[in-house]
């Protein structure tokens, strides 16, 4: 068994991409405690899950108590997996209903009594233990370090524009198709979809109606190391003919939004009903597409009248004047 510990602002998103890659991975979510999933599945799934960006950390799990005296008791029998020093951090989520306070403590004699030495500044293996409706001990493989996603944000990128989806977001919407091979991104903009699709090993492919984005994609690309990309300058409704006889294996994107310029004078629903249809017409049979519409937009209605399955549906609130649902749609 594994756990993931996902992100809180968009949990359904979040739970639905750890999904994604545990099938990848031969595995499935057997349950969940407020943040923290359960996996039935084994360290096959590691390289899809190391793919993760609105995760926390993953690890083994160990132990599952009703209470802090089962939690040790089962301590005692097993095998912990500690390579060197160790230590034991305990996460009490909001539906805590244990009192923790000296577990840490306790769990750390434990396993300190079985021959390994504790390290509270610099250990080699974490314990971790989360506190929920019930009590989880395990060992941690992956911590998402939030630095290396921060770095990427719009505004350190050698090519800025201030609206641009947080990198953890971006990749997650990769995440979400599933993708091993390819992606495209038919509204690419400033390139943040891409360049988390590429840093997976991605080949990835963009289009934009504006000369000066599919530059500045390029030049963010390169920034990142991506190599592996091809941008086109086209019109994201005629996908079929910018890529003549091209099939994808997935499309994630952020189409705009509204204004006159991010539309090149087009109307919003328009324009979003026929990049869905050209979308679809370039799509693999059991393609994904990740994508993101406006609140006042009904994109699942939209999307099916094309042909396209509803998978997902999650709602984000950015500001006052912006709400919109990020979709999950399969051909």
């Amino acid at each position: 068994m594994l756990y993931v510990e996902i992100l809180g602002n968009l949990p359904e998103l979040a739970r639905d991409e750890v999904k994604a890659m545990l099938e990848l991975g031969g595995g499935r979510i057997d349950g969940q405690d407020y943040l923290l999933l359960k996996a039935e599945a084994d360290e096959r799934a590691f390289q899809f899950l190391d793919r993760l960006g609105m995760a926390h950390e993953y690890g083994k799990l160990l132990i599952e108590a009703d209470s802090v005296r089962e939690l040790l008791e089962r301590a005692k029998d097993i095998e912990w997996p500690v390579a060197g020093s160790f230590k034991v951090d305990t996460e009490t989520m909001a539906n805590c209903s244990h009192n923790v306070r000296d577990l840490p403590r306790k769990l750390g004699a434990v396993i300190h009594a079985r021959g390994f030495k504790v390290d509270l500044s610099n250990p080699e293996t974490t314990v971790r233990v989360y506190c929920g409706e019930k009590l989880y001990a395990g060992v941690r493989v992956r911590f998402f370090d939030p630095k290396g996603f921060e770095r990427r944000k719009a505004h350190h990128r050698p090519f800025f524009r201030p609206i641009s989806l947080h990198p953890r977001l971006s990749r997650a919407l990769v995440n979400l198709t599933k993708a091993q091979r390819e992606l495209l991104d038919p509204f690419v903009g400033a390139g943040g979809i891409l360049i988390e699709a590429g840093l997976l090993g991605l080949k990835v492919y963009g289009v934009d109606i504006r000369e000066e984005m599919i530059e500045g994609a390029r030049l963010n690309l390169e920034h990142y190391g991506v190599r592996e990309y091809e941008l086109r300058l086209g019109d994201a409704t005629k996908l079929e003919e910018i890529f003549e006889g091209k099939m994808f294996e997935a499309v994630a994107t952020d189409p705009p939004y509204g204004t006159a310029a991010t539309l090149a004078g087009r109307r919003r629903d328009e324009l979003y009903r026929k990049a869905l249809r050209s979308i679809y017409n370039v799509l693999e049979a059991g393609g994904r597409l990740a994508i993101a519409f406006p609140a006042d937009f009904d994109g699942v209605e939209e999307a099916e009248k094309v042909g396209f399955k509803a998978l997902g549906r999650y709602y984000q609130r950015v500001h006052k004047s912006l709400e919109r649902y990020f979709y999950l749609f399969e051909k």
